[in-house]
């Protein structure tokens, strides 16, 4: 028998949309700021998973420029009708306060590989939109609705409305066809239809430790939707520390073979609570009832461990680890901050072999980063770069960075100091609060410098090395720079505000002087304890 191993799409995977068309197995997930938009995941046997180049890959699809911490792309959903693939997401510009600016879109294509067409706005009303094709041809736009009114439920319901896809736009009354269950919190929901239901997939209890799929039925498309007694059909149990946690967002897919499984997306604490992956996706498999009703195989709780369906295995077809940037391509796991990858902040030819970055904007920027970076998927990984890189001044660097978002991150960075020269430093953003830990940065001798982060689950130690290695890579005298640190706050776990996203490692490069000095990068290497 074959076996799913949870989570399937390790470190930031959050808000799964499951999908088959024909004998091939899609997912989207959530990629809120990070450039290109939307995350997509292929398999024909729901075992091995290959990227997908992204859809939204071009400013006039997805611009966000000035988007706030976890704003951006918030729950794809990935759907297939007339002959055409459809993506719904919604674009978010604030979500702080009483109210949400929350503008969804919808882009097509015949190819999942694109090209996706430019996007038609559909509303801004709430998120979480789904798109829903019956059995006779009409397709139906679903989201939650904000009600930011004071005394009012803010989620206060999900909203169905008929979507024209020849005319591109939304025809009819908007219908609030149900408004959750006591868990609250209501929102993502999906419409599947089954032996004469109508099944409503909604996530509940928000996103933290008490998140929750819940599920309700109906005869008719616009209710009255009965909710499943059993509910929350799947949820975690937070007293069970090894168990997959904050499990909810449920997507469903039937087989070639008839058989059921759910997507969802689930988290791992590291410490004290804290997920430093982010929200990732997992797979369960189902059953119906002999009263038809959907069950968790072994739930309501979530399992490492799931059966496989009766399919042919797939053999993996991973991207390399190591990126030498001698392709003329970025790897499909590299993503930026908030925009497209172009020449005006960066290049692959113009020091060929290198990767070569602008100088860009600060950390704290919502604009304009020169940060290239890949999502954090293992909790024992060693991460190495050699960098070229000849600051003027201080408000010149580049280095390796960790990244969560514009409040926490650890840097390890090249500079200027008007004593010491060219040198090397860590910053550390906690909660906002800016730290510089060393009590002096460490001196550089001309030429280049290899930086090295050794990431042991919540603790990080930053090392360096000069010189030339030896042809077998040999003869590298790494040196420790500064004490470990603890980085359990680049996690989705804010003690003040929620937030979405996960960790990522990658490399930058700042010139607050608005010079745009150049960093080379020539080559990144990113090594999971297992594969050392």
């Amino acid at each position: 028998m074959s076996i799913i191993a949870n989570p399937i799409l390790p470190g930031f995977h959050p808000d799964p949309s499951i999908l088959r068309v024909n004998d091939d197995y899609y997912i989207a997930t959530s990629t809120f700021e990070w450039f290109p938009g939307v995350a997509f995941h292929h398999s024909r046997d729901l075992i091995q998973w290959r990227q997908l180049p992204s859809p939204l890959n071009r400013s006039s699809q997805l611009d966000m420029i000035g988007d706030i911490d976890s704003g951006g792309v918030w729950a794809p959903c990935l759907s297939y009708a007339h002959g055409r693939f459809h993506l719904i997401y919604t674009d978010v510009k604030s979500r702080r306060g009483a109210f949400k600016d929350t503008h969804n879109y919808l882009v097509s294509a015949e190819r999942i590989e694109g090209p996706w067409s430019e996007p038609v706005h559909l509303n801004s009303s709430g998120f979480d939109p789904s798109l829903f094709h019956d059995d006779d041809g009409s397709s139906w736009l679903l989201n939650m609705i904000w009600d930011f009114r004071k005394g009012r439920n803010a989620f206060a319901g999900i909203a169905l409305q008929r979507y024209d896809i020849e005319r591109q736009r939304l025809t009819g009354p908007v219908h609030n066809i149900f408004r959750g269950t006591p868990l609250g919190v209501t929102e993502a929901p999906h419409l599947y239809r089954r032996n004469g239901y109508y099944y409503l997939v909604t996530a509940e209890g928000g996103t933290g430790y008490g998140h929750a799929m819940t599920v309700a039925r109906s005869r008719q498309l616009t209710g009255p939707y009965e909710v499943d007694p059993t509910n929350p059909v799947l949820t975690s149990n937070p007293d069970a520390a090894d168990q997959l946690q904050k499990a909810g967002h449920g997507s469903l897919v039937e087989t070639s073979g008839g058989e059921w499984y759910c997507a969802h997306l689930c988290a791992r604490p590291v410490v004290a609570g804290r997920c430093m992956l982010g929200r990732e996706t997992a797979l369960q498999r189902c059953a119906w009832t002999e009263d038809d009703w959907l069950r968790i195989e072994g739930g309501p709780y979530p399992s490492h461990r799931v059966a496989g369906p009766d399919l042919d295995w797939q053999a993996p077809l991973a991207e390399p680890d190591r990126d030498t940037f001698e392709s003329p391509c970025l790897h499909r796991y590299w993503q930026s901050l908030r925009r497209p990858f172009d020449d005006t902040w960066l290049s692959l030819t113009e020091r060929p072999g290198c990767l070569r970055l602008k100088g860009g904007e600060s950390m704290q920027s919502t604009h304009r980063q020169s940060l290239l970076a890949r999502r954090l998927t293992h909790l024992e990984v060693e991460v190495e770069t050699r960098l070229s890189f000849h600051p003027n001044h201080f408000q010149q660097m580049a280095g390796l960075i960790l990244y969560y978002d514009t409040k926490d991150y650890i840097y390890l960075r090249v500079t200027r100091d008007e004593t010491l020269g060219r040198c090397l430093g860590i910053i550390v953003s906690r909660h906002g609060v800016y730290d510089e830990p060393l009590t002096s940065d460490f001196p550089l001798v001309d030429g280049d410098v290899r930086l090295m982060a050794r990431l042991e689950r919540e603790w990080l130690r930053f090392f360096y090395a000069q010189g030339v290695p030896d042809r077998d890579g040999d003869g590298i005298d790494w040196q420790p720079i500064g004490d470990p640190l603890d980085i359990s706050h680049l996690c989705d776990d804010d003690p003040d505000y929620i937030r979405f996203t996960g960790t990522f490692v990658g490399l930058c490069a700042q010139d607050l002087s608005g010079a745009g000095l150049a960093a080379d990068f020539h080559e990144f290497d990113y090594r999971p304890e297992q594969s050392r």
